[in-house]
């Protein structure tokens, strides 16, 4: 339709196509194949994306030209064909005509064939600055934790400026991800300031909020603690949670969470009291919300999966109150056990450790066999059944596996990130059931490393499947980024349609991103590397707080932040986590998939302090799920100490690393441990 005196902010990502200097414009395609011209004047501002260090990075050289006559406003500098940009605009219309000036022109690197956000600084310097300035906010200029300053200073809801609000709470899971946080800085950065204060941390949760069964089998983790007001001394503990769609409940996905934090340090220290809560919560999960088919002894359905709520008083899921959690199955109680405890876990203890503890790590690893095999088949099968007649998946659904489309907000909505959250991690399961059958293979069980290689076939076309469709659907064609809640099942004859707002939130950019990565790194794929590079533009250029080194959760279509009411937080029950995952996750992938054919850097470094060395005598270091052979590590120090060339090679293969050998640091009993890692390309 025609417009009259229409004007609109609008953000353009795509490449240049054309350079009209009599103009002076450049035109934008977008993915949508739509082109946009895009006209320059004095007041159009060039840059290159910055990271939260806030450094210059515009290194693009003066251009020779010759024979240019009027002013063309840098044109000739920045505006080059073929290159990434995303730019920020007026549009206008007005009776048929219509009109693009650019405000912001964003380069994503000074060299027009290469993106910062993939060299090897980016992501370690965003995490650094995200933790320092977290730490910062909560403990002022200290540089050494303990459990009482997250104690009396730890808040999960914290206001733009990183200060303490009202509400005094303390949400366990919220913890545990910030654990998660500090562990991953520490992992790609080696700085002793997050290990430090992660272990002070770890300290804090198991003391604070664990619940331990009297028999010592079980682990239950309370939701959080308040500080007393009135003037009355100590904390309530708060064991039911008071999320909004939990109130009254023990959900499974606030367990879980409480796992994350826990499992990224064991993977770093091989401190066994860790790793005895996470069993001990594990058989929580298995004895209280599983429901084999040997659970209808109880009552229950027995159609497997997990149940998403329990009721505290019976501490089962069918005395629910209210009805809309009741005897549920959703994606949070069945999806988020892979990437929030359970890929860490695996990677932790398979191949199993050296030393006299093979057998109890067994028992553990044959339930991890169990779970990851369940849940990622549960996925494929029932969130992502081919006949769901639509692009999305089903995220809710009664005991028996009939949809629930009628739960509260969701109804019969997606959530954009879910979807691509299966697609990333249904890839890492094809790549782990890629190498159990590798494993299998070589130890000449021919048949059942064939049927492994089917598990992979499957969770590979689940990917495959939902990463076009997001990508059609899910993902915006022309600003770059992706959306949050839209209809399953769109009316009114357009491809989304948004429950709310066409808004984004900044978790879902992390899925989206990760999702497009490594399905990359699984099929070579350029237009998978294309959606994770405009996704990461997105991110990197509209989410990044670089005022205070932070991030906003939720932006406009546009890429404005958005910060009325919670979203304008710094810290609180949805926010936090994810950026941290996305970019100890990015760097590692962005090295392994992308890099390793690119022709640039591709090695990267993961660090590791074993606390003991007395009771396991390996410590496996595989940085994610990755196809056989993606990587090969090419050095180890430990202490300082070269000990590349003493390792068996056969070792090396499996990214186990005995330690035996090892000398512990006289003064801590520790030894560090530096793996330096070279990613290989793809084989075609």
């Amino acid at each position: 339709m025609s417009l009259h005196s229409f004007n609109q902010t609008l953000t353009v990502t795509g490449k240049i196509v054309s350079v009209d200097p009599a103009k002076p414009s450049f035109s934008i395609e977008a993915r949508s194949g739509d082109i946009f011209e895009a006209v320059v004047g004095p007041e159009t501002y060039y840059s290159v994306v910055s990271n939260l260090d806030g450094l210059d990075r515009n290194r693009v050289p003066e251009p020779q030209v010759s024979g240019v006559s009027g002013p063309v406003y840098n044109l000739h500098k920045y505006a080059v064909e073929g290159r990434p940009v995303s730019v920020v605009g007026i549009y206008q219309q007005n009776e048929g005509a219509e009109r693009y000036e650019a405000r912001s022109v964003y380069l994503l690197h000074s060299d027009p064939s290469r993106y910062m956000f993939e060299e090897t600084h980016w992501w370690p310097t965003q995490v650094t600055q995200m933790a320092d300035r977290i730490l910062d906010h909560l403990f002022d200029a200290k540089r050494s934790y303990s459990i009482d300053d997250f104690s009396e200073f730890y808040r999960t809801n914290l206001n733009i400026l990183g200060q303490p609000m009202d509400d005094t709470v303390q949400e366990c899971a919220v913890l545990s991800r910030l654990l998660y946080d500090l562990a991953s800085a520490y992992m790609m950065t080696g700085a002793e300031r997050y290990l430090m204060a992660a272990r002070a941390a770890a300290n804090y949760l198991r003391e604070a909020f664990r619940s331990l069964s009297h028999d010592g089998r079980y682990c239950f983790w309370a939701y959080g603690r308040r500080r007393n007001h009135q003037g009355e001394r100590g904390e309530s503990l708060l064991f039911a949670s008071h999320g909004p769609d939990d109130q009254g409940t023990i959900p499974l996905y606030e367990q879980i969470y409480a796992l994350a934090g826990l499992t990224q340090l064991y993977r770093i220290t091989l401190d066994w009291e860790l790793l005895e809560d996470i069993r001990r919560t594990i058989n929580s999960f298995q004895d209280f919300f599983w429901d084999p088919p040997s659970a209808t002894a109880k009552g229950f359905a027995g159609t497997g999966g997990y149940y998403s709520h329990l009721d505290p008083a019976t501490m089962r899921p069918d005395t629910v109150t209210p009805d809309e959690n009741r005897s549920r199955k959703n994606w949070n109680s069945v999806g988020d056990h892979i990437p929030a405890y359970l890929v860490n876990l695996i990677l932790s203890i398979e191949p199993l450790p050296l030393g006299g503890v093979r057998q109890e790590f067994a028992r553990l690893l044959e339930t991890c066999h169990g779970i990851i095999d369940e849940t990622s088949s549960l996925i494929c099968e029932k969130f992502a059944a081919k006949d769901r007649n639509s692009d999305y998946v089903i995220e809710r659904f009664h005991a028996d596996w009939t949809p629930d489309l009628e739960y509260r907000w969701q109804r019969n909505r997606a959530v954009v990130g879910h979807d691509l959250k299966i697609a990333w991690n249904m890839t890492r399961c094809a790549f782990y059931f890629q190498t159990r059958a590798d494993r299998l293979r070589r130890q000449g069980k021919a048949q059942e490393a064939d049927g492994y290689l089917k598990r992979s076939d499957r969770c590979l076309e689940v990917a495959n499947e939902l990463g076009n469709s997001m990508g059609e659907v899910g993902l915006d064609k022309i600003r770059g980024g992706i959306f949050d809640c839209v209809e399953r099942e769109p009316t009114g004859g357009m491809p989304t349609q948004f429950a709310w707002g066409a808004t984004k939130d900044f978790w879902q950019q992390e899925q989206g991103i990760l999702a497009y990565l490594i399905l990359f790194g699984a099929t070579n794929n350029d237009h998978y590397l294309r959606l994770a590079r405009e996704s990461s533009a997105f991110w990197n250029l509209f989410f990044l707080d670089r005022e205070r080194q932070g991030y906003y959760f939720r932006t406009t279509e546009n890429g404005l932040p958005i910060l009325e009411g919670q979203y304008g937080m710094k810290s609180s029950h949805a926010i936090g986590y994810h950026a941290f995952e996305l970019a100890y996750l990015a760097h590692l992938y962005t090295r392994a998939h992308v890099a390793a054919g690119g022709g640039s850097d591709n090695t990267f470094c993961l660090y590791f302090k074993i606390c003991s060395i007395a009771q396991q005598k390996s410590i496996n270091v595989l940085p994610d799920f990755m196809p056989p052979g993606r990587v090969t590590i090419t050095s180890v120090r430990a202490n300082g100490v070269d000990m590349t060339e003493d390792l068996d090679p056969a070792n090396l293969v499996e990214y186990q690393i005995p330690t035996d050998a090892m000398t512990p640091d006289p003064a801590s009993g520790a030894v560090e441990l530096v793996v330096e890692f070279r990613a290989n390309p793809a084989q075609s």
